[in-house]
């Protein structure tokens, strides 16, 4: 079953964490990547956002950093924000708390952010609370972090990944349920690359149109 935008009673069995950004006078979008740096398919996603002037948060495994740091050098000279998504993109659900907790740390010791998205969206409340309570290496060239971790999630998934579906119906999964404020998770990954590269230049034509800004997640 696919759950395109998680349902209230999901997201309320989780509200510590982030399902949608807060709305302002301008309308915005959020749009996230998960699962790089992929040395071929990010600097692509870098140069379709460069295009349309729109702001990122990309959400990194911690050994893809480590195999590609040129790359996600520059992810942040491209002015996006990085976020934590483990070491080795662990199931909270399957993973024991205290190597959960090591592979979100190793991962944070490259990475340097207080953002943070469970993969899957798999997580354990008792793996939330012992990440609330970690000091964060938060040293950043770019940005000035609080010290606070958030747990990031989403308000729509696009299932790029989902070799299942068309191209169209990824775009019709975005515009259907994104609006001002939407977290919008897409993948610059493999699995993901031939729904992703040619769905996201449509998003970002619609909602540009439509006087919507793309922005990075910055607490």
């Amino acid at each position: 079953m696919r759950m395109v935008r998680p349902t209230k009673i999901f997201r309320m069995c989780y509200p510590k964490l982030l399902w949608h950004m807060p709305k302002t006078d301008k309308k915005t979008i959020y749009l996230t990547f998960d699962d790089g740096p992929h040395p071929m398919i990010t600097p692509l996603v870098l140069e379709i956002l460069k295009r349309y002037d729109a702001k990122a948060t990309f959400f990194c495994i911690g050994n893809n950093v480590k195999q590609y740091p040129a790359t996600f050098e520059m992810i942040k000279k491209e002015g996006h924000v990085v976020g934590s998504h483990t070491f080795n993109h662990e199931n909270g659900w399957k993973t024991k708390n205290d190597d959960y907790i090591k592979s979100f740390q190793d991962a944070n010791e490259l990475i340097h952010s207080n953002l943070f998205r469970p993969p899957y969206g798999k997580i354990k409340y008792s793996q939330i609370k012992k990440l609330k309570t970690l000091n964060l290496n938060t040293d950043s060239t770019l940005y000035t972090f609080n010290s606070k971790l958030k747990i990031v999630a989403w308000t729509v998934i696009a299932y790029d990944f989902d070799h299942a579906l068309s191209p169209r119906q990824v775009y019709k999964n975005v515009i259907r349920n994104a609006g001002d404020g939407a977290i919008v998770t897409f993948h610059d990954s493999i699995k993901a690359y031939s729904n992703m590269i040619t769905v996201l230049p449509k998003v970002l034509e619609y909602y540009k149109s439509r006087g919507f800004e793309f922005k990075s997640i910055i607490f």
